[in-house]
C-alpha cells in the first residue's frame, strides 16, 4: 500500500500529529510548502492535515489542495489541530471532495494543548488506514 502524509503547520502542533501518523505508516511526513510535497505517483491513502487560521486554512495548504487530483489519490484521511475549532476539517474535506477525491468520514482532531499526549491515539487512528 502506498501512503503519503502531507500537512501544514505554523505552531508545530499539526506537524507533531503528522509525524505520529507517518511513524504508523512507515513514511515521512512532508510539509505542503516543501519541494518534496508533490505526489509523483498515485497513493492509496493520503493523510492530509492543517489548522484553522482566522476562519480559514493557510494559503500554502489551499494551494496544495488545488494541485491534487483523484487520479493521484485513492482516498484521503483528514486531520487537524487548533486552539478553538474543528472547522479546518470541513474546509479540507470540501476542497478534496470538489476534486473528486474520496474522503474517509472519520477524522482526527486535537486541541493544540492535547497534542503532547496524543501519540498513542494517533498511532491507533493511522493504523486503521495503512
Amino acid at each position: 500500500m502506498n501512503v503519503a502524509v502531507r500537512y501544514y503547520s505554523r505552531s508545530g502542533n499539526t506537524q507533531k500529529v503528522a509525524d505520529y501518523i507517518a511513524e504508523a505508516a512507515g513514511v515521512s511526513a512532508v510539509s505542503v510548502d516543501s519541494k518534496d510535497a508533490a505526489l509523483t505517483e498515485k497513493v492509496d491513502v493520503l493523510f492530509i492535515g492543517g489548522a484553522l487560521y482566522a476562519y480559514g486554512i493557510d494559503d500554502n495548504l489551499k494551494k496544495y489542495l488545488n494541485t491534487l487530483s483523484s487520479d493521484k489519490v485513492g482516498k484521503a484521511v483528514v486531520f487537524s489541530t487548533s486552539w478553538l475549532s474543528k472547522h479546518a476539517l470541513d474546509v479540507i474535506r470540501k476542497a478534496l471532495t470538489e476534486k473528486g477525491i474520496t474522503v474517509e468520514s472519520e477524522t482526527l482532531y486535537f486541541k493544540s494543548k492535547a497534542v503532547e499526549s496524543c501519540k498513542e491515539e494517533t498511532l491507533r487512528f493511522a493504523r486503521k488506514y495503512v
